[in-house]
């Protein structure tokens, strides 16, 4: 062998060792990838079941078969969020990611309503699910993630207080599109209410008052 292909064996030995050695790092790392992405793989497909969930509040009080998905409802929320942050001047990021995973633990538990468990244990079993989740992730992100999710759950910032409000304009403009694809107001009634009655931010209040009366 010439001295140059000498030195590139030395090289190769020094960094990677023996070719048995560099086999067995190789099949340990592609080894890790395979579970590390079969678990991102798990935790897309909670995202994508959400597709399947229906809003149970809309087929328990207007008897619909076809009703919007969870996560028809997310991205409207999503939506809403990164435009009233922006109006506010909050943290945009943070809000559009809790906003993306606020309904997440729904993709096992269900759209579970206040008929069926109480908040308290709704909240309890939410925390359980998420935790679950987002195990499927990095510890970095899913960490941050989880502290996003459980801001929100608190309402412990200005972002997750705003979040909770659209949530609830969210549901108040699905309920207008469907009074104007024929449900008559009387039934679409509680549903108006209840936005009516948790939206205090003056601007939320000004977009509902503006297709409420």
């Amino acid at each position: 062998a010439s001295d140059v292909y000498k030195r590139q064996l030395s090289y190769s030995d020094e960094f990677f060792g023996t070719a048995d050695d560099f086999a067995k790092t190789f099949e340990k790392i592609y080894e890790y990838d395979q579970i590390r992405y079969f678990m991102i793989l798990n935790f897309f497909r909670r995202v994508i079941e959400l597709k399947t969930v229906p809003r149970q509040g809309w087929k328990d009080k207007l008897g619909l078969n076809d009703v919007e998905s969870v996560a028809e409802h997310t991205y409207s929320t999503a939506i809403l969020s990164m435009i009233f942050s922006d109006l506010h001047g909050f943290d945009t990021e943070k809000i559009i990611k809790m906003a993306l995973i606020h309904d997440l633990a729904e993709s096992v538990i269900g759209d579970l309503t206040p008929n069926q468990i109480p908040k308290n244990k709704k909240n309890k079993l939410e925390n359980t699910t998420m935790k679950q989740i987002l195990k499927n992730l990095p510890k970095k992100i899913s960490n941050d993630y989880y502290h996003i999710w459980d801001e929100y759950q608190k309402k412990s910032s200005n972002e997750s207080i705003l979040l909770h409000e659209i949530d609830k304009l969210e549901m108040a403009l699905q309920a207008k599109f469907y009074q104007d694809q024929g449900i008559s107001e009387k039934d679409l009634r509680s549903f108006f209410a209840t936005a009516d009655s948790q939206i205090t931010n003056k601007h939320l209040r000004q977009l509902l008052r503006s297709f409420l009366e």
